[in-house]
């Protein structure tokens, strides 16, 4: 019998470099599955059935298990407030000009660098992508699978050599 391939398997993730007059752009961002308010969601029925479950057995005579439930409860919304707050990271990379901009989103933190992109070399370093210029480096392609990861370094170089 023969055996079933998953179509994701082999999918590749492609870089979407918008062409500029004189450069061009890509936003390198998570995949994320689902949107902010989807998991809110998602939690809050959680929690609900975890309180319903606890004070159902709490009704019943075991009271112990409510302190437990709102526990579970609190470790969820922590949960959640994790993943929600890097839900929206990304790598944003520019050259317009002969000038390389980037801007790094982690959490609620923006940082933004420019480069030269006639001095820029980039370098793979194991799970990074690395631009190394004047004495700076910044890594970049925290977001991507290796292939991609791979790819992007590639195109990358190609695109600041033309």
């Amino acid at each position: 019998m023969p055996a079933l391939e998953s179509p994701w398997e082999n999918a590749r993730r492609e870089l979407p470099f918008r062409e500029g007059v004189r450069g061009f752009s890509v936003i390198l961002k998570r995949n994320v599955s689902i949107s902010p308010a989807g998991l809110a969601c998602v939690f809050a029925a959680l929690g609900v059935a975890a309180l319903a479950i606890g004070t159902g057995f709490a009704l019943a005579g075991a009271w112990l298990i409510l302190p437990f439930a709102g526990l579970e409860v609190l470790l969820l919304g922590a949960a959640f407030l994790l993943q929600a707050r890097h839900a929206s990271d990304y790598e944003r990379i520019e050259l317009d000009h002969g000038r390389l901009a980037i801007d790094v989103a982690q959490a609620e933190r923006v940082a933004h660098y420019e480069l030269d992109a006639r001095a820029v070399r980039v370098e793979t370093h194991g799970r990074q992508v690395v631009l190394r210029s004047a004495g700076q480096s910044l890594a970049l392609g925290r977001h991507l699978d290796d292939a991609s990861r791979a790819a992007f370094a590639a195109e990358l170089e190609r695109r600041l050599r033309t």
